[in-house]
This record gives structure tokens, C-alpha cells and sequence, in this order.
């Protein structure tokens, strides 16, 4: 780890000196909120810096862990209770979200002829965690690493799109912070444009958010199980074969990342009172600066070829299923009596 950090030290500055100003400004104007300024600014200075090709993968470790120790921080702010009745309350959106997004990936992606490891990828993605779990569902269909950064290329697309029009739209529509976080959590891709979104939307819609979210995150052990299971019974070319399924193939470090179980511990800590409530204000506010360093380092590593690459067809499945799956999750809150 302390490896990981020298190495990455020089996009981790520059990410913090982004993420300061992004935090100064987002107490100017909260209604934008420093997460969403520090996606904005990155991009900004990204675009005039042009920092180069050996950057990148040090403002990765700025945005990918940084983000990780946001939620694990975040996590001694909330009760094992808290984590459990929100989890437990967002189920029925949560599910029915899941089951939308999956369905339409099928279905969308027939109709514009996006078919095979890209249309799964892209399904699961949206579904469930995004960049998170294309890489644990990549690991077990073994697609290629073009059809890879194609559903990468789209889910974050739409993430960059859901950080910045998310906290609009739930103003106008006035939605109060509980039904933005369920809503931010069920609908938005990934965990660092989730966290960013309902953070900046203000109240506690931020640690409602993160609970939903990682509680969605779970969903990924069974939906990459069934893959495996399914890919057990089939070779490349698509024939069904006697290969034996097992457990120990699975990812299990993508399926059950060491920052939930981080978040979950620190939550067991503060419920049996360790951690002292004057601690919260703190911890709170080192939370949400760790978000925005996050976001900043994926401005800063944002390229417009990666968008492009992609190409027209997965970004319009990306667009079609990401208007469905927030669509339908506010219908289900209505429905469900939680709006």
C-alpha cells in the first residue's frame, strides 16, 4: 500500500490542490457542492494542463482508493441499525431497479444491435456498480478487453452526466434528501458519482446514498454467480459442455471488496459507542473532502477519446437503460409510498 502511495503521490497533490479549491467553492455555493466542483474543475484543468499518458494511472490511485477510504470514513458516522433498516427498506426499488436495468440491456441491446459481452457488460454496469462490476463480470465471461472498455467507456459517461444533472432535477422536483438518496442510489451507475450526487444535493441524503448503494453493491454476488454458473455449462463457441462449476473460480476480491467490509466494521465500532459522537462533525467533513479529491482525480483523468471509442451504439444503450433505471426508480418510490 505504502508502494501504491509513492507512486501515486504526484496525481494524489495535484488531485488535493483541485479538491481544496472544488471544497472553498462548493462552501460558496452549496446548492453545487464541492464533489460536483471537483469532477467540473478537474475536467477543466485536465483540459488545459494536458497531463500526460504516465499521470494516469497516479490520478487512478487518486480517485479509485481515495474514494474506497471516503465510504470506509464515512461508514463511523452511521449505526450497524441505520445501515440495516436502510438497506433492508430500499430492497424493494432496489430490486425492482436491478430487474429493469437487466431486462432492458436484453432487450435494448437486441434492438440496436449491441449484442454479446458488451451488451452484458454494459447491463450489469448499470445494474449494479458500474466500473466495479464490469471488472468482477469480466473476470468471469473473459470478454475481451475492447468490449471492456466500451461498457467502461459508457457507464462513465452517464456517471459524468449523473453528478452534474441528478442534484438539479431533484431540486425541481423537490425531493426531500431520504427519497434523492434512495433515488441517487438505485438510478446512478457508479459508487463515486453516487456518493458525489447525494453529497452534493445537501441534508443527509449523502449517508442515505452510500448505505442504498453499497447494499446495491451486494447484488453483485449473485448476478456474477449465475454468470458463472452459466459459463460453467458453455465453451467460446457457445456449446454446452460438462464443465464442472466451482466457488474457489469465482473473483471473490471483486465480489466482496475490502472497503465494504471496512465500512460495515467501522459502522459495528460506532454502534458500540468507541467512536464518540463529537467525532462525527470531523469525520464527516474528512469524508466528503475525500470524496471530492476522488472526484477531482477522475476529472483529471477524463479523455474525450475514451467517450468516443466507445462508439454510438453502447452509448445509446448506456442512455436508454440509464433514463429507465431512474425512471422506473421513481416510480417505484411512488408506488411503494416512499417518495
Amino acid at each position: 500500500m505504502l508502494n501504491r502511495v509513492g507512486h501515486g503521490l504526484p496525481g494524489l497533490v495535484l488531485a488535493l490542490a483541485v479538491a481544496v479549491v472544488a471544497t472553498f467553492a462548493g462552501t460558496e455555493v452549496p446548492v453545487v457542492g464541492g464533489p460536483v466542483f471537483g469532477i467540473v474543475l478537474g475536467v477543466l484543468v485536465a483540459t488545459v494542463l494536458r497531463p500526460g499518458e504516465t499521470l494516469r494511472p497516479e490520478l487512478a490511485f487518486a480517485s479509485r482508493p481515495v474514494l474506497q477510504a471516503s465510504i470506509v470514513v464515512l461508514g463511523a458516522t452511521l449505526s450497524l441499525q441505520q445501515v440495516a433498516h436502510v438497506g433492508a427498506s430500499s430492497l424493494p426499488v432496489m430490486l425492482g431497479t436491478l430487474a429493469v436495468a437487466l431486462l432492458g440491456a436484453w432487450g435494448l441491446g437486441r434492438l440496436l444491435g449491441v449484442r454479446g459481452p458488451t451488451q452484458l457488460l454494459i447491463g450489469v454496469g448499470t445494474a449494479i456498480c458500474g466500473a466495479s462490476a464490469i471488472a468482477a463480470a469480466q473476470a468471469v465471461i473473459r470478454a475481451k478487453d475492447s468490449q471492456v472498455a466500451y461498457a467502461i467507456g459508457t457507464i462513465f459517461t452517464f456517471n459524468i452526466v449523473a453528478v452534474l444533472a441528478f442534484p438539479q432535477i431533484g431540486h425541481l422536483l423537490h425531493l426531500d434528501p431520504h427519497a434523492f438518496g434512495l433515488w441517487a442510489g438505485t438510478a446512478i451507475n457508479d459508487t463515486s458519482s453516487v456518493v458525489a450526487a447525494a453529497y452534493a444535493y445537501g441534508g443527509d441524503a449523502g449517508s442515505y446514498a452510500v448505505v442504498v448503494k453499497l447494499t446495491r453493491s451486494l447484488m453483485i454476488i449473485p448476478i456474477v454467480t449465475t454468470l458463472a454458473l452459466w459459463v460453467a455449462r458453455r465453451d467460446p463457441d457457445g456449446d454446452r459442455h460438462e464443465r464442472r462449476f466451482s466457488f474457489r473460480t469465482l473473483p471473490w476480491t471483486k465480489l466482496v471488496p475490502l472497503f465494504l467490509v471496512g465500512f460495515v466494521a467501522m459502522a459495528a465500532l460506532n454502534s458500540a459507542g468507541i467512536i464518540p459522537s463529537t467525532w462525527h462533525s470531523a469525520l464527516t467533513f474528512t469524508g466528503t473532502f475525500l470524496i471530492t479529491t476522488a472526484l477531482a482525480g477522475i476529472g483529471l483523468s477524463l479523455r474525450l477519446g475514451d467517450i468516443r471509442r466507445a462508439g454510438i451504439r453502447p452509448l445509446l444503450l448506456g442512455a436508454g437503460l440509464w433514463v429507465l433505471v431512474a425512471a422506473t426508480s421513481l416510480g417505484l418510490q411512488v408506488l411503494t409510498g416512499t417518495l
